[in-house]
């Protein structure tokens, strides 16, 4: 596994929309912010572009991507925004020139799919964060876009998790895997499908019903992916719906019926995915989780790069 560099002043991120449309106005205070951080910015061509529900046609998309993965200029590559779209290209990317001089990737929901992609094919750490909407002039000094900074940088992170009724105490070690739910199941069986085996599985989703999260949680347990884990880390899950005739469980319960069988720690509200406070994860990276009455700890465990 070849870890990216940290970025430092003068280095360059890109911003592409692989997925769903964004507005120009919406990337507009991501740039200024990145560079007020001292980052040079190369905006893509489908920042502003649109096709139907997309950001460009499924060729413009990919173009646009892999041009960002092979430039050897750009330094990271943050998404505009996620919706869905990925999947549509993952296939036709080639990561030839990634793998010699891998690169950050940001973002979070429907780029699950590349976070995953990258993640089974190479290895290789990408960030769960922000995209460009959560950049505005009144979250410029909040901590959860600081943080994105520090994960780009490479300082040290923590999260100090509050205790939870349905945690299970423990200690434990391993790369923290996962990102959505809805496009982890999804990605079931495909060539972006990860080996969770070992690993600390990271879940989070919005606007689902009860029923549809037990029924991914399911699909993963009947295909290996919850049973081998050190850790379950549950981020935000907002806007759960239940129907009209009631499911019969709160979603911690559904969440922890899924792992009562297993013996490793589980952790909720960790503060990453749908929330207006959405905390950067480091993917393909070890971390160490401590879990206690007081709470949960996690801690990034950086390498020697």
């Amino acid at each position: 596994m070849q870890h990216p560099p940290y970025l430092k002043k003068g280095s360059v991120i890109g911003i592409t929309c692989p997925a769903g449309y964004v507005s120009n106005d919406r990337v507009a205070g991501a740039i200024d912010v990145l560079q007020l951080w001292g980052f040079r910015v190369k905006v893509g061509a489908t920042v502003g572009s649109e096709y139907h529900y997309f950001s460009g046609t499924d060729e413009e998309r990919l173009n646009d991507l892999q041009m960002m993965l092979d430039d050897p200029g750009i330094d990271a590559i943050l998404m505009g925004r996620g919706g869905y779209g990925m999947s549509r290209i993952i296939d036709q990317l080639s990561f030839a020139k990634f793998a010699a001089r891998p690169k950050w990737i940001c973002g979070f929901s429907d780029i699950t799919v590349l976070h995953n992609h990258v993640q089974a094919l190479l290895g290789t750490p990408t960030l769960h964060s922000p995209m460009c909407g959560a950049f505005k002039p009144e979250t410029v000094n909040t901590e959860h876009i600081r943080q994105f900074y520090a994960a780009l940088t490479g300082e040290n992170i923590f999260y100090h998790l509050p205790p939870s009724p349905f945690n299970r105490l423990g200690t434990c070690e391993g790369i923290v895997t996962g990102g959505n739910l809805a496009i982890l199941a999804h990605l079931t069986g495909s060539a972006s499908e990860v080996n969770t085996e070992g690993t600390l599985l990271f879940i989070e989703d919005v606007g689902e019903h009860l029923y549809q999260i037990d029924r991914m949680l399911l699909n993963l347990k009947r295909a290996g992916k919850l049973e081998q884990l050190k850790g379950l880390l549950v981020g935000s899950f907002t806007e759960t719906e239940d129907t009209e005739r009631p499911f019969g469980q709160t979603l911690e319960q559904i969440i922890f019926d899924k792992v009562r069988e297993y013996d490793y720690p589980v952790c909720f509200h960790l503060p990453c995915g749908h929330q207006d406070e959405n905390y950067t994860l480091t993917l393909g990276m070890q971390h160490r989780l401590i879990v206690n009455e007081q709470g949960g700890l996690l801690e990034l465990r950086h390498p020697m790069v």
